[in-house]
């Protein structure tokens, strides 16, 4: 039998509208190689949409340098302050728009499970995100800002996960597999 060789680079995002986190990795096989990693300042610009314009533009420039394969990308979770989840999302959709536009998949992760996939904790903090990230790449310093560490974050998810995100959920399975991932959900009796 014929074995299958995994060669793909995975750009990750982190969503938001004041710093974006990106991260690019390249898998093969069983190894991981960190492409780069970074921020994209959106602070400067004044209005909502010139910050959306500019995170679709920085976006499909990453996909045009890079040419990854997939892209993973943190889904805004609920928060208590609606707008920032409203403006979150935006970030979010409009960085989708960017890879549809490229025709790359892309796959949703909560934080979570992008959390839980680095560090083996869901509540985990970002420092210990990038912690864990440093020693995967064998990275010397901590960076400036987390959200980078944070987009690198939602690409190596993305491997370990096997692509499996939230909109993806009916590739892992059954019915047994949810019950297995999800053992509080169920109501015995």
């Amino acid at each position: 039998m014929k074995k299958t060789v995994v060669d793909k680079i995975i750009l990750g995002i982190d969503p938001g509208t004041s710093i974006m986190g990106y991260g690019i990795i390249h898998v093969r096989n069983k190894e991981l190689r960190l492409i780069t990693y970074g921020v994209i300042h959106l602070s400067k610009l004044t209005t909502h949409p010139d910050k959306l314009k500019r995170i679709f533009d920085r976006v499909d420039q990453l996909i045009l340098e890079y040419k990854p394969d997939e892209m993973a990308i943190e889904a805004p979770f609920f928060g208590k302050n609606v707008q920032s989840m409203l403006k979150l999302g935006r970030a979010q959709g409009v960085s989708i728009a960017a890879a549809l536009h490229r025709n790359l998949p892309f796959e949703e992760y909560t934080p979570k499970k992008i959390k839980q996939s680095i560090t083996g904790s869901g509540n985990a903090s970002k420092e210990q995100v990038a912690s864990m990230l440093m020693r995967l790449f064998n990275l010397k310093e901590m960076p400036k800002h987390l959200d980078a560490t944070d987009g690198l974050a939602a690409a190596v998810c993305h491997h370990f996960q096997g692509g499996i995100g939230e909109h993806n959920k009916s590739k892992s399975g059954s019915w047994k597999a949810f019950v297995s991932d999800n053992p509080k959900r169920l109501k015995k009796g």
